[in-house]
């Protein structure tokens, strides 16, 4: 029976360690409200090596906030922009440039102020530090003038609530926007102080171009040495892997896929075993597929108006995919999804018939498509127009017509 026991604690040890990494993956910064909060803290010293060993990201831990300082693995992926979770449908957009910029002001005021603050007090500093005159240079402008401003620093406000940054006292955003009202907010200075997740502190980059200030405050210092360019093989691989829908060989380096190919087995099997994520494998590339959901930012298909054309959006492009037609122009992809809408009109929502929704729907679809690994679009607004390419995870989405082989005698 002692026997029988152990290997049953062993199990629920595993599956919660599973548990764990997998709410990491999905919220690399998580405080005490959080449900998953109390198991990376009960199994913080095996989760700070396995990420370590496996991907390269540090994980920090103590009694306000557990934070894994994630490194993405393509840096050039813009497609899973931040959101606000439970927002309006304004602030539910992804995060803009300027919204960005506002985060980034916010947070350099945040580090100045009591222990307390407004949000009048917060758009106040965000304002001044806005006139800066790299900022306006840079095409940044900010006054609070209008109420899509207002907008876009309540969308900032709601962002690090969510994060625990800020924690609400009294208030509401709403108000604030009408112009009615202010909102309290307490300052969690232990989630503020690991926010920010680089290897280099950003002001310490000379370089100006945007990609090269990326590779700069994320990149990791690698002995010069065929262990340690492994590593850094290694690493590279398993945050693709562990943050990607979809790895594609095609998107590889050379030195990725000659390691992927001598080490495929090895690596799968670590990656496999501690997040509980089943590997495919294909011609074209490979997935981590999470059968329990608790990774998925986004998940396919959903449930709604969007969710639906999203759907069938997705059957019209792997249709494309399987014929070989090459990429889908931008402008088809609307006008499918016009007749779409004409189609389902009974059961889409009804401003689904507005002049122009079906712009709406379709860069909603295509932008939870690209965020999937599904397609890419290519190209900009112009004289040729954005192109819609689909890849090959797409065709699980697309349905053949079925084949009769016999016909049953109903006389």
């Amino acid at each position: 029976m002692t026997g029988v026991l152990a290997d049953v604690l062993d199990a629920q040890r595993d599956e919660e360690r599973r548990r764990a990494v997998r709410a990491l993956l999905h919220r690399p910064l998580l405080t005490p409200s959080d449900p998953a909060y109390g198991l990376v803290r009960k199994h913080a010293g095996y989760l700070a090596e396995w990420f370590a060993r496996e991907a390269g990201w540090s994980l920090h831990t103590d009694p306000g906030v557990a934070r894994l300082r994630k490194v993405p693995g393509d840096l050039s992926d813009g497609s899973r922009a931040a959101r606000v979770p439970g927002g309006g449908a304004r602030a539910r957009q992804p995060f803009s440039r300027r919204r960005y910029v506002l985060a980034c002001l916010a947070l350099a005021a945040l580090e100045r102020a009591e222990a307390q603050v407004t949000l009048g007090w917060l758009v106040d500093r965000v304002v001044a530090y806005a006139a800066d005159e790299e900022i306006a240079g840079a095409g940044i402008s900010f006054a609070m003038e209008d109420r899509d401003e207002r907008g876009d620093l309540v969308a900032v406000a709601q962002l690090l609530l969510s994060l625990g940054v800020l924690q609400k006292v009294a208030g509401d955003e709403q108000a604030f926007v009408n112009r009615s009202g202010d909102a309290l907010y307490d300052v969690d200075r232990r989630v503020l102080a690991v926010l920010l997740s680089t290897r280099r502190g950003p002001s310490l980059v000379p370089a100006a171009d945007l990609q090269a200030r990326l590779t700069a405050v994320t990149e990791d210092v690698v002995a010069d040495t065929e262990d340690g360019r492994n590593r850094q093989l290694r690493h590279a691989l398993a945050r693709r892997l562990l943050d990607d829908p979809v790895v594609y060989y095609a998107d590889l380096t050379e030195p990725q896929r000659t390691y992927l190919d001598m080490q495929r087995g090895p690596l799968l099997k670590r990656l496999t075993e501690a997040t509980g994520f089943l590997a495919e494998v294909r011609a074209e590339g490979i997935a981590l597929v999470d059968a329990t959901r608790e990774a998925t930012d986004f998940g396919m298909p959903e449930e709604g108006t969007e969710g639906h054309a999203t759907l069938l959006l997705a059957e019209y492009l792997s249709d494309q995919l399987r014929a070989g037609t090459g990429p889908v122009s931008v402008a088809a992809a609307e006008q499918r999804m016009r007749e779409m809408i004409v189609e389902h009109r009974a059961h889409w929502r009804k401003n689904t018939r507005d002049p122009g929704a079906e712009r709406v729907l379709t860069a909603h679809a295509l932008g939870r498509l690209a965020a999937l690994g599904l397609v890419r679009v290519r190209g900009e607004s112009g004289e040729n127009g954005e192109k819609v390419v689909p890849l090959p995870a797409l065709a699980r989405f697309g349905y053949l017509r079925p084949t009769i082989r016999g016909k049953k005698d109903t006389r």
